[in-house]
């Protein structure tokens, strides 16, 4: 198939899968005569893969390493683990960072009573160390 039925069909867009190509994520496909793209079954299946770990947000160079390891089907899945817990810590430290965010902007949204902006509270609060 070519890059443009592979795209629909994985939902990625094209430009992602030759992307994905240049990194060393999805090997480089055979072309035909006219140089166009083609496909087969085991790129949808690595494109799948690929588009999985990115909405995980698994960095590029850890999804190289899962389509690695794969290789080996006996070896142990130790470093699978590992690069999806260390993935897990990020986010959760992520989501720690965020609420500090949010509380911080909670409680600036609510700081101002003032209507004009010499007197805004959230103004002066953001000026201040």
């Amino acid at each position: 198939m070519k890059i443009s039925e592979i795209a629909s069909k994985v939902n990625v867009s094209a430009k992602t899968i030759r992307y994905y190509e240049e990194v060393g994520l999805l090997e480089p496909p055979l072309r035909k005569d006219n140089g166009y793209r083609l496909y087969h079954q085991k790129n949808v299946e690595t494109l799948i893969f690929i588009r999985r770990c990115r909405e995980l947000n698994i960095a590029i160079s850890d999804i190289k390493l899962l389509i690695d390891v794969q290789q080996d089907p006996k070896a142990s899945c130790a470093s699978v683990d590992k690069i999806i817990a260390d993935q897990l810590a990020r986010i959760q430290q992520s989501q720690r960072e965020l609420a500090l965010l949010e509380q911080s902007l909670a409680t600036l949204a609510v700081s101002c009573k003032n209507h004009h902006v010499e007197d805004c509270c959230i103004l002066h609060q953001l000026k201040s160390l």
